[in-house]
């Protein structure tokens, strides 16, 4: 996130905060200091201390400011992200014939974006406390790559992807038990059939448990501040792209990778494929479902679809004549 501050603060908010709390401007007249010796002094340490605070009562360490600048850029990052992917994933991959499944609900698409937009900000607040450290110098984010090395690079990357996947799974498996599922996860899984736009439709409370191993472990293993935003951005991306409802199968990855194949089985099923990137933890611990062209749920879709006369027995769509 300091990476981020870093570059919004000298164009953005160094501006917005003067406007919004100016930092007030010495009296001109000598009398308050007794003699223009003191004035001249007092008006230098002014000039130093308003060059250093951009014109602002609160400088770019205040507290405040960056928690307030934090929140903004979180909440409008997260809804960017989702707006953008979530748009692309649905006109350019998604297979719009599922909306005729009949486990599709009404007016889902405007239920998956008003929970989605309702969930982001309460789970930017939630997780304000580990953005806020970041920027404080709290976690083991650092700048200069020489600080560790090239290879370092490679290697916190992969122990970032094993780290989430593995404290994802649990979490996610957890929020599956009876004692909790209800009251936390259950939201999410009223989208049987999820569009991208289901991506980030869920309790804020399931939204900031399942972000947690993010969060954490760059305060545990230390990790170059650039990359980890960068990969921070491509986890939002890959949760919109597995709820793409893709049921591609056959293909060798699909043993290696949770697949959008994958995680469609989940919100069928409930009680599979609760990794996030992989399968190695779905398959140690007895919950993997593997995907088959038969469990595809547009077949559903396609036989509701031939009941209205809108595809022929081999799906492609009935051509109707203008007198119809």
């Amino acid at each position: 996130m300091d990476a981020i501050l870093e570059l919004l603060d000298p164009y953005v908010f160094d501006y917005g905060y003067a406007y919004l709390f100016p930092q007030q401007q010495l009296h001109s007249s000598t009398k308050a200091y007794g003699n223009s010796t003191n004035y001249a002094s007092s008006s230098k340490n002014f000039d130093d201390e308003y060059s250093l605070n951009f014109g602002s009562s609160l400088p770019r360490d205040d507290i405040y400011r960056q928690s307030a600048s934090i929140l903004l850029i979180a909440g409008f990052g997260a809804a960017f992200i989702y707006s953008v992917s979530a748009a692309l994933s649905y006109y350019f991959v998604f297979d719009r014939r599922l909306e005729y499944h009949p486990r599709f609900l009404k007016n889902q698409i405007k239920l998956e974006i008003q929970s989605s937009f309702f969930a982001i900000p309460i789970i930017d607040i939630l997780t304000l406390p580990f953005l806020l450290g970041e920027v404080r110098g709290h976690s083991l984010l650092y700048t200069r790559i020489d600080e560790y090395g090239w290879w370092w690079l490679a290697v916190s990357t992969a122990l970032y992807m094993v780290f989430n996947d593995l404290g994802i799974y649990w979490i996610h498996r957890l929020e599956h038990h009876p004692s909790v599922y209800k009251y936390v996860h259950k939201p999410h899984h009223k989208w049987i059939i999820p569009t991208p736009w289901a991506s980030f439709a869920f309790h804020p409370l399931d939204g900031y448990f399942q972000s947690l191993p993010y969060h954490v472990f760059v305060y545990i293993c230390p990790m170059q501040k650039h990359l980890y935003m960068f990969l921070f951005v491509c986890v939002q991306i890959w949760t919109i792209l597995i709820h793409d409802g893709d049921m591609i199968t056959g293909h060798w990855l699909e043993k290696f990778i949770n697949s959008p194949a994958h995680h469609t089985l989940h919100h069928m099923f409930f009680t599979c494929n609760y990794g996030q990137y992989f399968t190695w933890a779905d398959n140690y611990w007895d919950s993997h479902r593997a995907p088959v062209p038969e469990m595809d749920p547009i077949h559903e879709a396609l036989r509701v679809m031939r009941e209205k006369g809108l595809v022929d027995k081999d799906g492609n769509p009935i051509k109707k004549s203008k007198d119809e």
